[in-house]
């Protein structure tokens, strides 16, 4: 920064006069200087003085000099200034905010010692030294002081830090105390901060450090925490005096000292972090700097001195001018002061943070500021001065600013949209959108105030195309979203925020109501919406229509005005509401119903004042009154008791008015007494229940104040006698009997004889009440009271007196109810009929009088009709068989498919004349078709007709019309009536007509009468289409003779007659259109013809300069050459282009030998210096002596053209010899040899190629053959014998190369005799190495012709063996393939037999495969899923193939899950004990044990299969090397397992087995490593509690659920394993990948064995038996000896035992006989067969004996 000297506000003095304080005010607006004679000038922000008044001493009567000022200061409002005087005083003057205003003492604060030092920080509190050491701080408000903290030591300085929250005092002693209002959460210190080497009277408080200095010419800069960051010692400058004051700039990073003639000045380095000193500014005879003062905006610092000058200098460090329209000054790093050059208005942007700010953009108009610093980003709106600085991570400078709301800014980077709101220091909020638009984005930030309502900050915005999010900025929540069917393009909310109003791509009008969550469609075709300002009515176009909401929360009333225009802006100034719509040229303004706008504003705001006052300036009409009501209803709402009184009296309501006005008094004089509005107090409240009506509400009010008197005498009031003896009786009032009577008599008094009646009811006096009835004319009450009566019902004559009295009164209806009710039916009848009380009439005879019914219901829907209630008329009609009168009730209810049915049922024709009336009705609601079939059915076709035709659908009446009218009649209809609508201008309805009678012409013709071309062109384009050109020409001829070119250009450009047109243009002399057309619709080049015409016309000097602009010049000679107008060409040559001269002739003798005049083609030829042209035109015309002469005489080189000419024309005239002589006269024997070709004069050709181009002679061959083979069959057979001659004349080679060369598809007889003949040559003449490649050529075409024989014997002859058995191969002749290899190489035998193996192979056929390679067959099979015939073939084959292919086809079934598919394999071909197969082994048996439901006695087959399986395999086993290895062990461990399965399911075909069964499924539970736990534990549950174990069920069932539910957690470790110690049941077993048993069979398990834990009888522990030990556990728990299981149980075999043969085998002794004993008795075969395999297993059956038969 740097100081430039401006001006000199206070000229010095020549003696000392010392400037004692100066201040700059906040506003930096007015400028403060107090001199040595304690009078304080006022200047203005130019340096203008502009005011001055006088200090005051403490006490008058010490005078003006007893006191100096020391300090002083601006209050934050700049409104005020604080004195700090050594008379123990602080005066606070009031100046004003205008210059001249009267200065008035307003504070003054006295001190116990002289003030020293003084800031005004805050508002309300002045901050101050004292000369004691005390630091205290004035309150303005309070008008009190107090002590912030003291010391011992004078104050010599004191400063406070940029935000004025923290100050720093300095003390004589050298001490700096630091004290924090708020520290800002900065931590750091107060207290005492430092101790300086002498007074700091220069204290500065930077934004990084404090500068201190004084009286030992040292500047100290100390850190935060009073380290020191940096010396600045000038000790030893002589020049430099002590210093003795200082100053920070209001951004804190600069620091400016005053000592004597100078001033030194340090800026804050923030890369540095240090301070650097900036050029001192020298001022000589200055004197020592007394006081400085820095304006608040940092651009001016003021210096005032002993000599009482004060001078004014510039502090900046740099300037720019922006868009010739702004001027920056940079005061700091992070301060720029912004001036307006055309207003002259200044903001000053700054860093709070004190980042440096980067550049400075101003933008929205030249309204809005936008700066970046390294971490933040500013904002500010210039016109409010409202200034933002929010943290920003630079993106870049990528962001995109919109400034479309005045109150936000909306920042878009990278799809994230940011707003800030000017004047807040935070984000107000961000949200994701990529919808940059700002008409897709409405921000309202509290643009209205509403009652109730603080804070009211809205977004709108698109989340996608189609869908808008509303969020409240103040709560950071979501208020909804908007899902919409279609793209939105404008979306807006009201003021307020409560309503959205959104448009669509298909310019539909939406509002949504935010509140409710409501989307509404206002309106369609929308081109214009906008929200009126300050009110929430809106204004939209509609097409041609205005359309207003002066109520949007009725959206479906809107008022509407015609437009000419659009419109295109809302003016709302001076009380005026304006549409401005242009129309054409014009401007419009359509002007609002601004009583609607105003009125509406206020209300929604609850400011019912302001309604009132605006209610008052409008006369009185419909519209006014219905706003006075509105505003009665919410003002009496609101409590707002005077309003709602001036609302009624404008209403001309006068008791409601009066009532209020009372009510006002009552409330005012409350409120005088006791404060408040007085509309709390029970009185009001109860008056206001009243006037709503609410009795009961205003007696609550009165009781809760215990004020009885006053709800009765309320009641009284208002006659609610019944109200008020409630009350009383309630609260046992002493007047009570006397209420009573007075009711009474009042009623009597006031002939009220019904309550009388009443009254006397309650009291139990019926008779008295009749008679009061009767009196008051009320005989159906009376009659009612009878009715309930038994009494009155057995007295005659009141009865008679209440039926008489009822049927006076027409109470038809309740006398028949009484006569009814005594059994006097007919009477009752009849008077139900006269009451017209038909349902009970029908009642009534259905019981007593059947007959009856019927002409009752009749009359009751003749009286129904009388009363218009057809509807229900009909059904009654119905009920009395009137279908006529049924009919015409639906008809007359418009019940018309109810009439429909009625007609339809009828059987007669009178029902068809009703057919016309429900057709009519039909064809009224367009139901056509419907209409159709009824007039048809009513023979009213001609109605049909009409009605089509009404309607437009000519196409309906028209196939309606043809049904039932002539082909001539329909025409003649149709063609009259297209007439009519011709004359009357309807031309198109007319055009529909003469097409759907097939007269399309007709409409042509009218069209054209009419002129209306552009509908001719429509119509014939469609119906002739074959016409429309012709047509198009036509209507251009009839327009060019009315001279209307335009529209002819037209027709003729449609009519693809482009020409036509430009000679159209061409003949009136309009060229340039002419050029136009041509240009634009002609080829490329017809403009250019058109030029030229152009110029044609214009001839001359005109001609060129034309073409020249077209810059045609050369192409228009050119065209006018070869359009032979040679005299033009020549011109324009002549004129223009000279070299074009020579050309010209050339076409001008081109032209004359066209014409046949050679002699002057010859001259032009010449002079255009072509005379070869003019030989060869000689030449043409065979005028041979002619073309001798002009070559000899202008061009020689060309006499041999002329000869060769002379040849060609003998050649033509077979004259062959003359024509060789002169073609080798002309040396071009190459012609003569081209010419004997031509003529296919082969011999001729080769003669002279012989003489004269020898070495031509080959390729001349070459041709020939060529030639010969193009010419196919005359070709060939050309060939053939050029090969023949070949041969006979010993040119072997020659020839063989020709019978190759023969080609010719259509006869193979020819081509193969060639080829042999070909190949028996080369073998016979040429030599071995020839032959071999002529046979290898003919070889594979034999073959291609199928003769695969010949082939072969040629391959043979050449001893080519390979090649031979091929050819045989190929021709599938396998046999003699076989003896060629057998017999001449034999290695190829092997050969043949793979290539026959392949061939089998890829035709498929495997079965005579089988035959030469079985293996490949059997593969074969495989891949094609052939398993049985593979198994059958390879079963053919030795036992290891066929256990192969099992294996294969068993891991096959597996995969798809047919394990027991698997088994029977195994079962059918045995089990060997191959270890590759112990895999599937024992995959089968985990899936079968997997299997469902397999427990029962119809699963033996199957466990049978796998118990013998298994049974086999391990005998199979024992014999083989995996003897006795694991897998061994584990497989007999299944067969135990499958033996005890299939013995289970035996077992459970016999009852008395069941016991055993039950065993069996016990004793697997010691084998859950191999069987799924679940399903163990649930069969053995189950098969326990189906024989009465019930310990054992429960145990075993709950161990199944807890399985079950480790199955579904995926782990058992949370199993619980302390039922089953001490057992052989395994606790570590696999988790079955799923459960075994359904969810609704476990759910019924866990039902069962809750109820069983419930039941005390069953103990949950396992049986045990004589070993103390679990009785199915083999192991004894004690002694750990293993006993053998039973063969039949699996229960330990303890004591009386049946042992077998085999060792380790034995039974149960009891079990055994059991079994046998079963077996025997039931003769069960699965009994007999597990018998049978004991005996096989265990070597035979125990002694006993026992017979299978």
């Amino acid at each position: 920064m740097q100081l430039k000297h401006l001006k000199t506000l206070l000229p010095p003095q020549d003696g000392a006069a010392k400037v004692t304080c100066m201040a700059w005010a906040p506003n930096s607006a007015r400028f403060a200087v107090c001199t040595v004679d304690r009078v304080v000038l006022l200047y203005d922000e130019q340096g203008e003085r502009r005011d001055k008044f006088s200090t005051k001493p403490a006490d008058s009567k010490y005078g003006k000099r007893s006191y100096t000022v020391k300090s002083m200061a601006f209050s934050p409002d700049s409104t005020k200034i604080a004195i700090a005087q050594t008379d123990n005083i602080i005066f606070v003057y009031k100046i004003g905010e205008d210059w001249g205003d009267k200065k008035v003492i307003c504070n003054k604060f006295v001190q116990t010692s002289a003030v020293t030092c003084l800031l005004w920080p805050a508002e309300h509190s002045i901050v101050f030294g004292l000369a004691e050491g005390k630091i205290r701080v004035a309150n303005t408000k309070t008008n009190k002081s107090s002590t912030i903290y003291g010391t011992e030591s004078y104050v010599v300085s004191l400063t406070s830090n940029a935000s004025g929250k923290g100050i720093l005092s300095g003390h004589a002693d050298g001490t700096v105390v630091r004290y924090f209002f708020d520290d800002e959460g900065s931590g750091e210190s107060q207290g005492k901060l430092l101790t300086h080497p002498c007074p700091p009277y220069a204290l500065a408080w930077g934004t990084n450090s404090i500068i201190v200095a004084g009286c030992d010419k040292k500047i100290v800069a100390y850190g935060k925490e009073a380290h020191i960051l940096q010396t600045f010692d000038y000790s030893r400058d002589r020049s430099e005096k002590e210093f003795t004051v200082a100053a920070t700039s209001p951004s804190g990073q600069s620091v400016v000292l005053g000592s004597y003639d100078r001033l030194r000045v340090f800026n804050w380095s923030p890369r540095r972090a240090a301070w650097d000193e900036a050029s001192p500014k020298e001022i000589p005879n200055l004197y020592t700097i007394t006081a400085l003062a820095w304006k608040k905006d940092g651009s001016r610092l003021c210096a005032g001195t002993l000599c009482g000058g004060v001078e004014q200098f510039d502090c900046c460090l740099r300037r720019s001018i922006y868009k010739n329209k702004f001027e920056m000054t940079y005061v700091g790093l992070s301060q720029v002061i912004v001036k307006n050059l055309s207003t002259g208005t200044r903001v000053v942007l700054k860093s709070h943070y004190g980042y440096e700010i980067d550049e400075v953009k101003i933008m929205g108009k030249d309204r809005y500021l936008v700066a970046h610093t390294s971490e933040t980003l500013l904002l500010g709106d210039l016109s409010s001065n409202r200034l933002s600085e929010v943290a920003w991570q630079g993106s870049g400078g990528n962001e995109k600013f919109f400034f479309e709301n005045e109150t936000v800014c909306m920042v878009f980077n990278a799809g994230e949209l940011t707003l800030v709101e000017y004047g807040n220091n935070e984000i107000l909020g961000s949200v994701r959108t990529e919808f940059m638009n700002p008409h897709l984005i409405s921000v309202r930030l509290n643009e209205r105030r509403q009652r109730g309502v603080d804070d009211n900050k809205k977004l709108a915005y698109l989340i996608d195309i189609k869908t808008i999010a509303i969020v409240d900025l103040a709560g950071g929540y979501n208020l909804g979203t908007v899902s919409h069917d279609s793209k939105i393009d404008w979306l807006e909310l009201n003021e307020t925020g409560r309503k959205l109003l959104f448009r669509d791509k298909k310019l539909r009008l939406n509002l949504f109501d935010i509140e409710s969550g409501v989307k509404t469609t206002v309106l369609s075709f929308c081109s214009y919406v906008q929200w009126v300002p300050g009110s929430d009515v809106v204004v939209a176009q509609n097409r041609g229509n205005l359309c207003v909401w002066y109520n949007i929360d009725s959206p479906e009333r809107v008022t509407m005005f015609p437009l000419r225009g659009d419109v295109v802006d809302l003016e709302r100034t001076n009380g005026k509401t304006e549409v401005i719509v242009t129309e054409g040229v014009n401007t419009v303004s359509y002007t609002l119903d601004e009583g609607l706008i105003e009125f509406g504003t206020a209300i929604d705001d609850g400011d019912y004042h302001r309604a009132t006052a605006f209610l008052e300036t409008l006369e009185m009409c419909a519209e006014t009154e219905a706003m006075w009501k509105t505003l009665s209803k919410l003002s009496l709402e609101a409590r707002q008791l005077h309003i709602a009184e001036r609302c009624f009296a404008a209403l001309g309501d006068a008791s409601k008015a009066r009532f209020l006005n009372e009510t006002n008094k009552i409330a005012d004089s409350i409120s005088k007494e006791y404060g408040g509005d007085g509309t709390e107090h029970y009185q009001v409240k109860a008056r206001l229940a009243m006037l709503d009506k609410n009795y009961k509400l205003a007696e609550m009010y009165y009781l809760e104040q215990n004020a009885i008197d006053e709800v009765m005498e309320m009641y009284q009031e208002l006659h609610m006698w019944d109200d008020c003896i409630a009350v009383a009786e309630a609260k046992g009032h002493p007047e009570l009997d006397n209420l009573r009577r007075s009711y009474y008599s009042w009623l009597m008094e006031t002939n009220q004889n019904e309550k009388a009646g009443e009254v006397k009811e309650s009291e139990g006096d019926c008779m008295g009440a009749v008679n009061l009835y009767l009196k008051a004319g009320l005989p159906a009450k009376a009659a009612w009271l009878a009715m309930s009566r038994d009494e009155l019902l057995a007295s005659s004559d009141v009865i008679n007196r209440i039926t008489a009295a009822l049927i006076k009164g027409e109470f038809y209806e309740r006398a028949g109810d009484l006569f009814e009710k005594i059994k006097n039916n007919q009477r009752a009848l009849d008077c139900y009929r006269k009451g017209s009380a038909f349902r009970k009439a029908v009642e009534l005879a259905r019981v007593a009088f059947p007959s009856e019914v019927v002409k009752l219901e009749e009359a009751w829907g003749d009286y129904l009709v009388q009363q218009k209630q057809m509807d229900a008329a009909i059904n009654h009609y119905i009920e009395s068989g009137c279908s006529s009168k049924a009919v015409e009730a639906a008809i007359g209810a418009r019940q018309w498919k109810k009439a429909l049915h009625i007609v339809e049922l009828q059987e007669d024709r009178s029902s068809a004349k009703y057919y016309l009336k429900i057709a009519q009705h039909y064809a009224s609601i367009q139901e056509f078709e419907v209409a159709e079939r009824l007039f048809v059915k009513g023979d009213h076709i001609k109605d049909a007709i009409d009605m089509y035709t009404q309607a437009g659908q000519w196409e309906q009446a028209h196939k309606l019309a043809v049904k039932c009218m002539t082909q001539d009649e329909v025409s003649s209809l149709y063609i009259s009536r297209a007439y009519e609508l011709e004359k009357e201008g309807k031309y198109k309805e007319a055009e529909r007509l003469f097409v759907t009678v097939s007269e399309p012409d007709l409409a042509i013709t009218m069209y054209k009468k009419n002129r209306m071309y552009d509908d001719t062109i429509r119509l014939v384009a469609r119906h002739h289409r074959d016409l429309l050109q012709e047509t198009h020409i036509h209507l251009a001829k009839e327009l060019e003779v009315e001279g209307r070119f335009q529209e002819a250009e037209y027709h003729y450009i449609e009519g693809q007659d482009w020409k036509a047109a430009v000679n159209m243009y061409g003949t009136n002399d309009k060229w340039e259109e002419a050029y136009r057309v041509s240009k634009g619709h002609g080829p490329a080049s017809a403009h250019k013809q058109v030029a030229y015409l152009w110029a044609k016309n214009l001839g001359g000097e005109a001609a060129v300069k034309l073409l020249n602009k077209f810059s045609l010049l050369e192409t228009a000679i050119d065209f006018a050459a070869e359009n032979r107008s040679f005299d033009f060409a020549f011109e324009l040559a002549r004129l223009s282009m000279k070299e074009k001269i020579p050309q010209i002739h050339l076409k001008n003798a081109m032209f004359l030998e066209d014409e046949g005049k050679f002699n002057e083609a010859e001259v032009e030829f010449i002079k255009a210096g072509k005379p070869k042209e003019a030989v060869m035109m000689y030449i043409h015309i065979q005028d041979w002596s002619g073309a001798q002469r002009v070559a000899e005489a202008h061009d020689p080189d060309s006499v041999a053209d002329v000869l060769v000419g002379q040849a060609k024309f003998c050649f033509e005239q077979k004259d062959f010899q003359k024509a060789e002589a002169f073609l080798l006269r002309a040396q071009r024997p190459e012609l003569a040899i081209k010419y004997y070709k031509d003529a296919e004069m082969w011999s001729d050709a080769m003669r002279i190629c012989k003489e004269y181009l020898p070495n031509k002679l080959g390729l001349l061959q070459e041709e020939y053959e060529k030639e010969a083979a193009k010419k196919g069959k005359r070709g060939v057979e050309g060939m053939v014998e050029q090969a023949r001659e070949w041969e006979q004349s010993g040119e072997y080679a020659r020839a063989v190369d020709c019978y190759l060369k023969v080609k010719d598809s259509s006869n193979a007889a020819l081509l193969e005799k060639c080829w042999m003949k070909a190949a028996e040559l080369s073998i016979k003449f040429l030599s071995r190495e020839k032959a071999v490649d002529v046979v290898q050529a003919v070889g594979p075409r034999l073959v291609q012709l199928r003769k695969y024989s010949a082939a072969a014997e040629l391959y043979l002859n050449l001893d080519l063996i390979k090649e031979a058995v091929d050819a045989f191969i190929e021709g599938e002749e396998w046999n003699k393939a076989k003896r060629v290899a057998k017999e001449l190489d034999p290695r190829l035998e092997g050969y043949v037999d793979q290539r026959y193996k392949e061939h089998l192979k890829n035709q498929g056929k495997v079965d005579s495969l089988v035959g030469v390679d079985v293996m490949a067959a059997l593969d074969m099979y495989v891949e094609r899923g052939q398993w049985e015939k593979c198994i059958d073939t390879a079963s053919k084959q030795n036992f290891k193939v066929l256990h192969k292919y099992i294996a294969l086809y068993a891991t096959h079934l597996i995969k798809e899950g047919e394990a027991e598919k698997v088994l029977g394999l195994y079962a059918q071909h045995g089990a060997p004990a191959n270890p590759q197969n112990f895999n599937i082994y024992k995959r089968l048996f985990l899936e079968l044990m997997s299997l469902r439901d397999r427990d029962s006695a119809e699963a033996y087959r199957m466990w049978a299969d796998l118990r013998d399986v298994l049974h086999l395999l391990c005998e199979n086993l024992t014999k083989s090397s995996e003897a006795n290895s694991p897998a061994h062990e584990d497989f007999e461990q299944m067969l135990v397992i499958s033996h005890y399965y299939a013995t289970r399911s035996a077992a459970k075909g016999i009852d008395q087995l069941s016991a055993l069964a039950a065993k069996l499924s016990i004793s697997l539970l010691r084998h859950t490593e191999f069987i799924p736990a679940d399903k163990a534990f649930y069969e053995a549950g189950l098969a326990a509690k189906a024989v009465g174990w019930e310990n054992m069920a429960f145990i075993f069932l709950n161990r199944f659920l807890d399985l079950a539910d480790g199955i579904d957690e995926g782990t058992l470790d949370a199993l619980d394993h302390t039922d089953f110690q001490d057992t052989d049941i395994p606790f570590e077993v696999p988790l079955p990948s799923k459960l075994h048993v359904s969810v609704e069979r476990r759910e019924e398990i866990r039902d069962w064995v809750l109820t069983v834990s419930m039941d005390q009888r069953v103990e949950q522990v396992l049986p045990r038996d004589e070993r103390d030990t679990y009785e199915a556990s083999l192991v004894a728990a004690n002694t750990g000896i293993r006993s053998l299981p039973c063969v039949i149980t699996g229960y330990p075999v303890l004591r009386s035992k049946i042992e077998f043969k085999r060792p380790g085998m034995a039974a149960n002794k009891d079990d055994w006989n059991k079994f046998l004993m079963a077996t025997k008795t039931t003769h069960s075969p699965e009994c007999q067969d597990v018998l049978k395999f004991i005996a096989q297993w265990c070597g035979g059956l125990p002694s006993a004996g026992y017979s299978f038969q």
